[in-house]
């Protein structure tokens, strides 16, 4: 089959899906934004989106999908070129939904069956919006501008042939009208690069060697931000590190905003929250390491002790997933996404998202009896296993799920 990637990020979550149909012999080509640098073995063409400015003023409640639109005219013209240029009609589109990249594909190649991946549908009730007020104020206005970001994701799955989600509450968000076309697939859990190692290491940055089975907190996302629980785990943190002198608490994520408002004033959330506590930590025991390359990244996740993991009703992190890929004890947030996955005193802890005095207590604990959550580790990492294996699970079902929607042989 001839299948066609698109991702302004490319791979994105196709990273190990597309080089795979590939080896399987397809013809597999991705389209992406010119400004994306990231590389892939599956050859990739470029389209040009220069985005033009919008009035808010003008555009209100319609900002959003006037932005989306204007990316969506951008690919169909590109897919134009490619058509009428090169010939070239895919059998197969794969698309993220997200940035509006797929709404007019169906009119280039209108014989192509096209998936979309579906990966979260804005709500005004139930999900982010509204979850935490001290950050986002809640009213009338918050639910509609919530409903009216949602325009450009309910026309891309309506246009499309099957849309697909990592979670089957991601999956949920989505209008029950348009909830039986999504099929849940995770993107998938590499388990044998992601595994226990008793003898894992991480130099810090001022050169000290935390190892396996030393006591060692984590704490991982993208970026540090109030929808990832960082407020939360930082306002806990000091009575932890006071009751565990020994202990250290490694931090991983950059300081920009992936998710929400960025804070008044001031870049990220990371400096912000800090300036709260940081009178009452021993700042020699917390280690933000920033950014890392995935291989210091796993090497963080198997010398957890205990690892906190926090989220809004909103997308969940491949991070929590993978700690308890690397026989982490995950002590998460007692969100509906975490909740799928993790359930409480049988492959994990689950601590209500505010319960600042919970968080500590929890965290204090696991770090002090190691010897208590073994069999929750061990059942964290046969959890993923079952369900999340990248080879053994997840990857050979999406390759069905692609296949079966390509020209079928006689």
């Amino acid at each position: 089959m001839k299948i066609l990637f698109l991702h302004q990020n490319f791979p994105g979550q196709f990273l190990h899906l597309a080089p795979e149909l590939l080896r399987r012999g397809h013809d597999v080509r991705a389209l992406t934004d010119s400004r994306n640098t990231r590389s892939s073995s599956v050859p990739t063409f470029r389209y040009k989106h220069d985005a033009a400015p919008v009035d808010p003023a003008q555009t209100r409640l319609g900002r959003n999908y006037t932005l989306m639109s204007d990316r969506g005219v951008t690919v169909a013209r590109a897919c134009a070129q490619l058509r009428d240029g090169e010939g070239y009609t895919p059998d197969v589109i794969f698309g993220h939904s997200g940035w509006g990249e797929t709404l007019f594909l169906k009119e280039i190649w209108p014989s192509a069956k096209l998936i979309v991946y579906a990966e979260f549908y804005y709500r005004g009730v139930g999900a982010d919006v509204g979850f935490d007020p001290e950050f986002t104020p809640y009213g009338l206005d918050q639910i509609l501008i919530a409903q009216g970001r949602t325009a450009h994701l309910g026309q891309s799955l309506l246009h499309a042939d099957a849309g697909l989600s990592p979670t089957a509450w991601q999956a949920n968000t989505y209008p029950n009208a348009l909830r039986p076309m999504i099929t849940v697939i995770h993107d998938g859990v590499d388990c044998t690069a992601v595994q226990p190692n008793p003898q894992a290491s991480l130099t810090l940055p001022d050169g000290r060697t935390l190892r396996a089975g030393d006591e060692v907190l984590t704490f991982v996302n993208r970026n540090l931000e109030p929808y990832r629980g960082y407020h939360i785990f930082l306002r806990a943190l000091p009575d932890v590190l006071r009751a565990r002198p020994e202990a250290h608490a490694v931090i991983v994520g950059g300081d920009e905003v992936s998710y929400g408002a960025a804070p008044k004033g001031a870049k990220g959330w990371k400096d912000q929250i800090l300036a709260e506590v940081q009178h009452r930590l021993p700042m020699d025991r917390v280690h933000f390491m920033g950014k890392v390359p995935y291989p210091t990244f796993v090497s963080i996740l198997q010398i957890s002790r205990a690892h906190a993991y926090l989220t809004y009703p909103f997308v969940l992190s491949w991070s929590m997933l993978e700690a308890m890929a690397a026989g982490g004890l995950v002590v998460g947030s007692n969100t509906a996404p975490v909740a799928e996955v993790l359930r409480h005193g049988e492959n994990g802890l689950l601590v209500d998202f505010f319960d600042v005095a919970g968080w500590s207590r929890t965290l204090t604990e696991a770090l002090a009896h190691p010897q208590r959550f073994g069999a929750l580790r061990a059942a964290a990492r046969a959890t993923v296993q079952r369900d999340y294996d990248l080879r053994g699970i997840c990857l050979p079902r999406m390759v069905a799920f692609v296949e079966s929607l390509g020209p079928q042989p006689a």
